[in-house]
């Protein structure tokens, strides 16, 4: 049986990804910003079209680990993926820009 098709917990699993890109692609506009980059800027970095750095921080592709490692990269930075406890509340909010403190930790 097909991933999407097996209900509640496939419909989590979305919802959970689509908040991670969501995370992902503030972050690099963080980055970006910190660095005074364009999206122009950083699509000459990665030698693709502006377009297509467009594509990947409008949060509306399904955002692969390829591409957060293609922006890391250009960026020359690290990426780390860090499992965490949920806050006591229950919530899985991310608390800032490139902070570390939830699952995408961006390091020099």
């Amino acid at each position: 049986m097909p991933w999407k098709s097996k209900g509640a917990k496939a419909e989590a699993a979305d919802h959970a990804g689509a908040r991670l890109a969501r995370q992902a692609t503030v972050e690099v506009a963080g980055l970006l910003g910190k660095r005074g980059m364009s999206r122009t800027d950083l699509a000459r970095l990665m030698d693709v079209s502006p377009g297509r750095v467009s594509q990947i921080l409008s949060g509306d592709e399904n955002l692969t680990l390829r591409s957060l490692a293609a922006v890391a990269d250009a960026l020359e930075l690290d990426i780390k993926i860090s499992f965490v406890e949920p806050k006591e509340d229950g919530a899985r909010r991310p608390r800032g820009l490139g902070d570390g403190s939830d699952a995408f930790v961006y390091a020099p």
